[in-house]
């Protein structure tokens, strides 16, 4: 197995296993085969009780895989004649965000995203996934063009979170993520989200505001990592794991919670394990939920969009006092 995470040591110990008596078979012509079977039997109960039973932290592990497709993959095999569009007309381009035309099944889409690396060079290039502030103004840019020619828009959500650092801080980086937000609210098309892997704070937010959020199922999406709440809560981010079971931030809890629309099912053992059959998940819940808000005016769309964000969290008043839970 490529990349196999700690969880998953048992998995591989039996598929070595597996293939070492499968080699000797091989190279001595004895009849293995009763042994094989009996392996590979108790091989896919492992499996089951291993990936039916996923922890949160489990699931966060998975989303963090450096092997896991990322919104290039998914744009290369769900969409046609992707045309990648640059810069942000104010001060530069950003490949933490990519973003351009494409059709999904005949329909012209724009297509925004975040975009990590495959490797050290990459990731550098693409600064790990967190964006710039001009990253979230092309992704504007790019949204209102869409709504000026009447596209539909899918936004792939993959991200730690906005990069923190000092110059993204003077170009204006909270203005920018508070600024999509609030145009994304009021776009007169369908709005999209698909989180593919890691959510993470207001960088996930600015792109997240949609008629429709989708999640992959070891997908997560929160206001802080785990290794950040560990350390503001228990002065150790050690404590991640514990961190990740309390703050409800996988696509299971989220649904439960009505955060999220629907759950992306994926492959055993991650979407990295079969990126083919992982796109064929997502087509169906893209195409069912693109064919829904298609049918939606654009009065609708906007006020779809806005009742569902009402309906998020519990509100109550006591002694002239507004709780939020």
């Amino acid at each position: 197995m490529v990349g196999e995470l700690e969880f998953e040591r048992p998995i591989v110990e039996l598929r070595n296993k597996i293939q070492e008596l499968k080699d000797f078979s091989k190279s001595t012509d004895v009849d293995l085969t009763s042994e094989i079977d009996k392996l590979e039997n108790r091989l896919s109960k492992v499996e089951t009780d291993i990936y039916d039973h996923l922890t949160p932290w489990n699931r966060v592990q998975i989303a963090r895989h450096p092997e896991r497709p990322t919104t290039s993959d998914y744009i290369s095999k769900l969409f046609t004649g992707f045309f990648e569009c640059h810069g942000d007309r104010y001060y530069g381009d950003d490949a933490a965000i990519i973003g351009g035309i494409a059709k999904f099944h005949g329909v012209p889409v724009t297509v925004i995203g975040h975009q990590r690396g495959k490797d050290t060079k990459e990731n550098i290039r693409r600064n790990f996934g967190m964006p710039h502030p001009e990253g979230y103004r092309k992704a504007l840019r790019l949204m209102k063009q869409a709504e000026k020619f009447n596209r539909p828009i899918i936004c792939f959500i993959d991200t730690k979170g906005a990069y923190p650092g000092k110059a993204a801080e003077e170009r204006g980086q909270s203005e920018a993520i508070a600024k999509n937000i609030f145009e994304m609210a009021g776009l007169t098309v369908p709005v999209i989200c698909v989180v593919i892997g890691e959510g993470g704070s207001g960088g996930a937010l600015a792109l997240g505001v949609g008629n429709h959020i989708h999640m992959l199922e070891n997908s997560t999406y929160s206001v802080i990592s785990p290794e950040g709440a560990a350390a503001l809560l228990w002065k150790d981010a050690s404590l991640a794991k514990k961190a990740a079971e309390s703050m409800k931030i996988t696509a299971p809890d989220l649904k439960e919670l009505g955060i999220v629309d629907d759950i992306i099912s994926e492959v055993k053992g991650g979407a990295h394990r079969n990126l083919e059959e992982q796109c064929e998940n997502m087509d169906e819940v893209l195409k069912k939920s693109l064919s829904e808000l298609q049918d939606l005016s654009q009065e609708e769309l906007v006020s779809q969009r806005y009742l569902k964000y009402k309906k998020i969290g519990q509100f109550s008043a006591e002694n002239d006092t507004i709780s939020v839970k």
